[in-house]
């Protein structure tokens, strides 16, 4: 019987176990990746459990603790384990993050669950070379705005290195400031996130560049190796000094990632319509769906 007792929090020193786990059962959801638990942390406060081969990952935010279902082999008496101990302690969405295949899964040996489609947590891919090159008409207008960018504001780019890391914090302190993290407590657990990725940047699989903008740091991405042919964007930040900074960070990462990924991973809009706006912009080449277990009234 799987008890909370089982569930330890994630850590920096669980990486070697989530990578090998991981190289067995490859995720396509940013929120199950090691990267994303570690700098969310704070905020999300993620604990698993190994059970017969299977990992499970909770979060718990705002006091409310919800299950994803389980990495590993198919186990149905794991699963069905889970899903009595979820519902106990749980809200109404007791699993969240359920991939279809595994919502199929959950079906058969559950029937009658109550899954329901997740729009709001879908994430985005992309074909790197599409926004690498952002080719035809689909890519117009971006390209106009980047080629004003690039005429009109003197960049260059750089990788993010530990020589650069204090003006990378710098820049994050100043678009905090101009964003207003302080009234706005997703931003402020954003910031949070990426200083804890910037400081603890070679204990991660993370790469990233930063657009210098007339010498000074304007825009930075933070992306990591999600699978073989797919790289995650977890981090992408720009200030509005000069306009077009955001299309132009979002190619140069593409440009570099594009050599060795085919797609590339730009996480969900959470249901913030203008968020949704800009990744549709950019025509998505595939959803990664998800489901959530709805639990009976």
């Amino acid at each position: 019987m799987l008890k909370q007792e089982d569930f330890r929090p994630v850590t920096l020193a669980d990486r070697a176990f989530f990578e090998k786990h991981y190289a067995l059962y490859p995720q396509t959801h940013s929120d199950n990746t090691f990267t994303n638990m570690v700098c969310w942390n704070h905020y999300a406060e993620y604990t698993y459990a190994y059970v017969e081969k299977n990992v499970i990952i909770a979060s718990t935010i705002d006091n409310v603790t919800r299950f994803r279902p389980p990495i590993g082999p198919r186990n149905p008496a794991l699963l069905r384990s889970l899903i009595r101990m979820a519902s106990d302690i749980s809200d109404n969405e007791p699993i969240v993050l359920i991939d279809p295949e595994t919502a199929i899964w959950m079906r058969e040996i559950c029937p009658g669950i109550n899954l329901v489609s997740d729009r709001n947590h879908f994430e985005y891919v992309y074909r790197s070379a599409d926004l690498a090159e952002l080719p035809g008409k689909n890519y117009l207008t971006i390209r106009r705005q980047l080629n004003k960018f690039r005429k009109n504001c003197n960049n260059v780019v750089e990788p993010i290195s530990r020589e650069n890391w204090e003006e990378v914090k710098r820049f994050l302190i100043e678009w905090c400031e101009w964003k207003g993290c302080e009234g706005d407590p997703v931003l402020a657990h954003e910031k949070e996130a990426v200083f804890f990725a910037i400081d603890h940047f070679n204990e991660l699989p993370l790469r990233g560049i930063v657009i210098r903008v007339f010498s000074k740091v304007g825009a930075i991405s933070l992306y990591e190796p999600m699978t073989n042919d797919t790289a995650l964007l977890h981090f992408e930040k720009g200030l509005p000094d000069c306009e077009g900074i955001y299309k132009a960070i979002n190619n140069e990462a593409a440009l570099r990632l594009a050599k060795n990924f085919t797609y590339i991973n730009r996480e969900s809009d959470l249901g913030v319509a203008g968020l949704r706006e800009a990744k549709l912009r950019y025509h998505p080449h595939h959803m990664v769906e998800v489901y959530a277990m709805k639990r009976d009234s």
